[in-house]
């Protein structure tokens, strides 16, 4: 068990430095071409996304459930209602401290997505889990440009779109 565990956290760094990779490219790109249209429609109450729009990666809030992204890009995201089917969401944030950009802190805080954060949302631990889990994080450039200090925790379920919150899901 510990030896998948060492693999499934090494994977989990992993995906954060190639969406870093990813990433970093994007914001003169999202300069140049617009990028998404902002912000969804939002339930004044619950904050939740009421219906499908594709919005700027910054408006993607805890809660929020989206389409994969075709290109492995993100620099917008089709997010849905919940209670549609789709394939991420968003289960976790964590607010990193000012500072220099960190590729190492921003991989260690990365980690709390399946550590208690995880354990608490699904049910069960990340080991004893089915789903997967990955990292939107920020970027040198997002850091040093739109004092982007937030890494999110998506969730994923690899059997393919879910419906609903996988909140409680123990699988």
């Amino acid at each position: 068990m510990m030896k998948m565990r060492t693999r499934r956290a090494l994977a989990l760094v992993g995906s954060a430095v190639a969406l870093s990779v990813a990433l970093t490219g994007c914001s003169a790109i999202n300069s140049i071409l617009g990028g998404g249209s902002g912000d969804a429609d939002r339930d004044e109450d619950t904050g939740q996304v009421t219906e499908s729009a594709n919005i700027d990666i910054f408006s993607l809030k805890l809660g929020d459930c989206k389409m994969e992204s075709p290109s492995g890009l993100i620099e917008d995201a089709d997010v849905v209602p919940c209670d549609q089917p789709h394939d991420e969401e968003v289960y976790y944030e964590i607010t990193m401290d000012d500072g220099e950009f960190s590729e190492e802190a921003v991989d260690a805080a990365s980690q709390e997505c399946i550590g208690d954060a995880y354990t608490t949302f699904v049910g069960i631990t990340y080991d004893e889990s089915a789903l997967e889990v990955f990292p939107i994080t920020p970027t040198k450039d997002t850091w040093d440009g739109y004092d982007d200090r937030i890494v999110q925790c998506v969730i994923v379920d690899p059997a393919g779109q879910t419906t609903g919150s996988l909140k409680g899901a123990a699988r």
